[in-house]
């Protein structure tokens, strides 16, 4: 299925890509952007983005490492006095 037209990038195309970061780099990030770039293109309109970000989402390479998760700091919740 083609998922963004102006580029002509299918959607076997995005799995590669990721499977490939990945098998690549266990460790990587992958955004939108990389895939991209790993397919040697640019995003032009956007209008394919959402259904280029569901189809990434779709991968199960796509998942953040465990070593990586939870390294943000949790957000403190701060009650404001009024």
């Amino acid at each position: 299925m083609i998922v963004c037209h102006c580029m002509n990038i299918k959607d076997h195309e995005i799995h590669a890509a990721i499977d490939w970061m990945r098998a690549s780099d266990p460790s990587t990030i992958i955004s939108p952007g990389k895939v991209y770039h790993a397919l040697g293109k640019a995003a032009d309109c956007g209008g394919c983005m959402p259904l280029f970000l569901r189809t990434m989402r779709q991968n199960d390479n796509l998942a953040v490492p465990v070593e990586l998760r939870g390294l943000r700091p949790a957000k403190r919740v701060s009650s404001a006095s009024a």
